[in-house]
This record gives structure tokens, sequence and C-alpha cells, in this order.
């Protein structure tokens, strides 16, 4: 079988055998159908397939296509992935999640539970062993997003300009957002990123800055801390509530960068704020790699059984 994680950045692929061992492996760059289009992503994916199948001994086809893939976020992407991954001839058995998917299903030994994924952006999934799952279409402030590291950002940048020149309450945070750079004022900042003298992509870096300050006891900071707690348990009790889940002792597994710090702010606001919405969740944070979980997904669609499971799980212990 074919186990695929694609995401914004990288990609991992592995050929899996039916008793769970890993064949072969390899890794490639982002997947970016948005960008540059899905035949030329997927040409891009067929590169790293090939570098996989090679190591493994290239089979005339693979018995299951497992592909959790970045911006796969809509069902009717999902569809149009789908297609295009079976016209590429792989399998005639393709099955096209969205690589949110990946972490939840790497996470738990039965696919049943919630996962929420907060790195540069932010989302949430949750499956039940029946098929059935929870989602949102995640694709930002359109859909009713909040928070992630790229929200959190530019929350940040706005609280701290706002600060500085007398709109907003005061905050630490404008002295140290433009201190990460160098730089000694919010309007030295501003000036810098708008004239493209600092990369837009490195407005991430002001997020670990962010949790800083807060964890220092700045309202502001700390304000924001907490509304990125309360967008990941409104997330988690939906889906759970969504799956019938929410009576019942469920796994809520946080992933992602911002999640995966274990920011000691964010984790007590979450657990304080899970304990009264999903009192019987068991929140967890997962470090296994998301291509487990499409692996561990590929396996569960022949029906594999625990310990194929469990002979790929310590492949990546």
């Amino acid at each position: 079988m074919l186990a695929i994680d694609a995401g914004n950045s990288k990609t991992d692929v592995v050929v899996v055998g039916a008793d769970g061992s890993v064949l072969g492996a390899a890794r490639g760059g982002g997947f970016q159908p948005p960008v540059v289009g899905v035949e030329a992503a997927l040409d891009a994916l067929a590169e790293t397939v090939r570098q996989a199948a090679a190591e493994a001994g290239p089979p005339s086809a693979f018995a299951h296509v497992s592909a959790c893939l970045a911006n796969a976020d809509l069902p009717v992407e999902e569809a149009r992935l789908t297609a295009a991954l079976e016209a590429r001839g792989w399998s005639r058995s393709v099955q096209v999640y969205n690589d949110t998917f990946a972490i939840l299903r790497a996470g738990v030994d039965e696919p049943r539970g919630v996962a929420v994924v907060c790195g540069a952006g932010i989302n949430c999934v949750g499956m039940l062993p029946d098929g059935r799952t929870a989602r949102f279409p995640a694709i930002g402030k359109l859909s009713g997003d909040w928070g992630g590291g790229g929200g959190l950002s530019e929350e940040a940048l706005w609280f701290a300009a706002r600060a500085e020149d007398g709109r907003g309450e005061p905050t630490e945070l404008a002295r140290a957002l433009p201190a990460h750079f160098g730089l000694e004022t919010m309007y030295a900042l501003i000036e810098a990123l708008h004239l493209g003298r600092i990369r837009h992509e490195r407005r991430h870096e002001l997020t670990p800055v962010l949790f800083a300050v807060a964890a220092a006891g700045d309202p502001v900071a700390r304000a924001l801390v907490d509304r990125q707690a309360e967008e990941v348990v409104a997330l988690a009790t939906v889906a759970l509530g969504r799956l019938g889940l929410l009576d019942e002792e469920a796994p809520v597994l946080l992933g992602g960068s911002v999640l995966a710090a274990r920011h000691p702010g964010l984790d007590a606001r979450i657990a304080e704020l899970l304990a009264v919405k999903a009192p019987k969740a068991v929140v967890g944070v997962v470090t296994s790699p998301p291509v487990l979980g499409a692996a561990l997904l590929a396996l569960d669609e022949v029906a594999a059984g625990p310990e194929a499971a469990a002979r790929l799980r310590a492949h990546y212990a």
C-alpha cells in the first residue's frame, strides 16, 4: 500500500506491507495545488512516490493509496484530487483525506476521536470507526477560523501597533515584536514589513514572542493566548458533539507547531475549558510523524489488524 502525507512545506511517502512493515520511504517538497495547479503538484508528488517505490521494489500497482493532503479542505477538493490520483494509475483504490486526519490517526489506537491542529493555521477533524467524520472548511476567516501561528502573529502586530500610536492599551508587545528583528519601534517594523525588507513569511517568528510576553504577565498577550485556547476548545467540543462523543471518554489530540510547543499558559487554559465543556475528553499531544497516520489509514482500509498496526508503530517509535 502507498501512504502519503503531503503538507504545505514537505511531503512524506511510505510503501507499507499488509503486515505493517515499511518497505520504502521518501521525502519531497510541499504540496500546494492552489499555487502551482493540481497536475503540477501531482507531478512533484509522483517523483517522491517513485523514490519510495524504487526502494521497496516497485509493484505493478498498489493495493490501496491513502493520501492525506494539505489543501484538501472541502469535499469538492477531495473529489478532484481523488480523480487526479486515480488517473495516475497507482491503484484502483484511492482514498483522499485532509492532512489533519493523518495527525488524528497517528495519535489513536483506533480511528476514533478528535484532533485539533494549530500550526500556521487552525483545523479540527474527528472520526469514528464506522467511517463517520466531523470536519470544518478551515480556509481562514472566510470560514470562521481564528488563530494559528499566522493569525496570532497578525493579532499581536495589530495590538502592538495600536499600543504604540495611542489607539490601544499599552502592551509589552509594542517593544518585544520589533526587538525580535533588531528594531526599536513598531513604526520601524511596520515599514520593514510593508516594504518587504522583512519577508512576509518571517511573521510566524513573532508567535513565540507573543507567548513569551504572555508568560511574563502582559494582559494583552495573555488575552490572545486565552482566546486561542477558547478556539481550540470550541472546535474540539463541536466535533465531539457531532460524533456523539461528548458524553463518552474520547481522545482529544493536539498537534501542530503552536500546540506541540506546550506553552504552559495555553495548555492550562485548554485543560480548564475542556474540563467544563467536555469533562470526559482525554487530552493528548501528537508527536508521531503524520505519515504514520496516513499509513495506519491504509491498514484500516485493508483490515490489516492490530499486529500490523503495532509493527508499523514500532517502526516510528
